[in-house]
């Protein structure tokens, strides 16, 4: 009979119409599923330009805000952990390029972009974030010049955060000690470079303060860019210098470079040389003002005198004083003596002065604590020399005694006497056997010679 209508191949018969193909349904998961499959594949690291709109910090430390330009908007957002990498804090209206990955959230079925790089757009963020800090910390005050305080008329302790190698520290305490013989120079090594720069630098500054007999703390680096010099720009070490009870001096790069460090100090100097130069500034102008003074006082003396002669010249020859001219005279000529040895005290005074100094100088010499270490050195060395040379001469000497020792030892032991033929025999208890009657036939004994041990057995005795 012919079945008319059926398909046993799986094709449609001559003559029928296929049916619709069935229809695939995905679920709402099964759709984000692909869509987010699709998106952060194909966007996982992207480059967008826009606007900041609706910037919230939230209080798990997460920045969300939107980027728009004329015809759309995206949402965004900046995890805490990336914010490390973020220089400046981006505020609404500002045009920014964002450097991150698209992610889909399921739950709204919503994209955003999560951004790692953020930058201004027109002008570097390390240049954005100092601008902002400077504006910020000015309103605050830091940089108000009624709070930054004089240096020390003659300081005699200074202290220094910066890299202990380099040529930073050795061209500051050159010029520090060529004017300034006597002065005391307190290094904090520190890193001057790097993320973790500006850390140490905090903890230098907090440290020297707590050294109760500096006069002047100085933050000293050589020049370089803007990303070199960046632990400078910091705000913990901005604050930590306004904090500082002892007058601070920011000698940090070249003269053209600055520095926040630079605007909170009490002083700026261009150049850490610069910075050497001024901490020893005031005993120049100290000095040449006592010189001036001194100059001034001999002039004046010498225009005193002077007058004086003439008022006395004048007097001695009116003719009431006629007969007492030559009384005047005299006295006018022991002045004059007077005068001279006056200035000879005083030259000899300051002579002696100058030798006592001359001999002050030298004792502190002899005391000077690196010689002092040195002889002290030396006579540990000594003392250690002659340690040995006992402890050689004794170990000696007991090694010789105990050599003595051992060969007295081995001469009164029972297995000395093996080397000369004789043997020992031991019975199955293990017993030293002295008379033959000790041990019956048949029973096992072990007989040490000089070669080693020999295993037996009784075969016969003879004695008693």
């Amino acid at each position: 009979m012919e079945q008319k209508g059926l398909d046993f191949g799986g094709g449609a018969q001559p003559g029928t119409t296929a049916g619709p193909p069935p229809r695939r349904t995905l679920t709402v998961s099964q759709l984000t599923e692909r869509i987010q499959g699709l998106l952060e594949v194909d966007l996982f690291d992207v480059w967008v330009e826009g606007e900041v709109s609706n910037l919230k910090a939230a209080g798990s430390g997460h920045w969300y805000f939107s980027l728009k330009d004329d015809g759309a908007q995206v949402r965004a957002v900046v995890w805490k952990t990336a914010q490390r990498l973020i220089r400046f804090r981006p505020r609404d209206g500002m045009k920014v390029v964002a450097r991150g990955s698209v992610r889909v959230y399921p739950p709204r079925g919503e994209y955003q972009l999560a951004v790692e790089v953020l930058e201004p757009l027109g002008k570097g963020s390390l240049q954005q974030a100092f601008e902002e800090l400077k504006e910020r910390l000015q309103k605050e005050g830091l940089f108000d010049p009624a709070r930054k305080r004089p240096l020390p008329l003659l300081p005699r302790r200074v202290g220094i955060v910066t890299s202990p190698t380099g040529a930073v520290i050795q061209d500051f305490v050159r010029v520090l000690t060529g004017r300034y013989a006597n002065i005391e120079v307190v290094l904090y090594p520190a890193r001057v470079q790097g993320p973790e720069a500006a850390g140490e630098i905090v903890r230098g500054l907090r440290s020297l303060n707590r050294i109760r007999s500096l006069d002047v703390v100085v933050l000293a680096r050589g020049g370089g860019s803007l990303e070199d010099l960046w632990p400078f720009n910091d705000e913990g070490v901005a604050r930590a210098i306004a904090a500082s009870r002892i007058p601070t001096i920011s000698a940090v790069g070249h003269e053209t470079d600055f520095t926040i460090a630079d605007f909170v100090a009490d002083v700026r100097a261009p150049t850490p040389s610069a910075a050497a130069e001024r901490v020893v500034q005031a005993k120049d102008e100290i000095a040449a003002r006592i010189d001036g003074l001194a100059r001034r006082l001999v002039s004046a003396t010498d225009l005193r005198m002077t007058r004086v002669r003439g008022r006395l010249a004048g007097l001695t020859s009116h003719r009431v004083f006629e007969a007492e001219r030559g009384r005047i005279r005299g006295q006018g000529q022991q002045v004059e003596a007077l005068s001279r040895r006056a200035a000879r005290g005083l030259l000899g005074q300051m002579e002696r002065s100058q030798f006592r100094l001359r001999r002050c100088v030298e004792r502190l010499e002899g005391f000077r604590w690196d010689r002092q270490v040195d002889q002290r050195r030396q006579a540990v060395r000594r003392q250690l020399e002659r340690l040995d040379g006992l402890a050689t001469n004794a170990l000696a000497g007991r090694r010789g005694a105990l050599g003595g020792l051992a060969g007295k030892l081995a001469s009164l032991s029972p297995l000395s006497v093996l080397s000369r033929g004789y043997a020992l025999v031991w019975d199955g208890g293990g017993r030293l056997v002295r008379e033959p009657g000790e041990v019956e036939v048949g029973d096992p004994v072990r007989i040490r010679v000089r070669g080693g041990d020999l295993g037996a057995t009784i075969t016969g005795r003879e004695g008693s």
